[in-house]
């Protein structure tokens, strides 16, 4: 049996699967939406809020080439 990756972590679980970013940074990256962060990262079912780990990945790295 092959494992499922998981793609979608609710925002207040993200610290259970990874300890960078802090759940209070990820918090204001939504609150400010830093460069579309909620357009192109935070996914929204009824009240819950998600990240999907892939755009999340793609979003630093394209946000690291405009610093670079």
């Amino acid at each position: 049996m092959q494992q499922q990756k998981l793609d979608l972590i609710p925002v207040s679980k993200w610290n259970e699967h990874f300890t960078y970013p802090t759940v209070g940074a990820i918090r204001q990256f939504i609150f400010y939406n830093t460069d579309n962060f909620n357009t192109r990262v935070i996914r929204k079912m009824g009240k819950r809020l998600y990240i999907k780990v892939s755009a999340f990945n793609e979003w630093v790295e394209s946000n690291n080439k405009e610093v670079a």
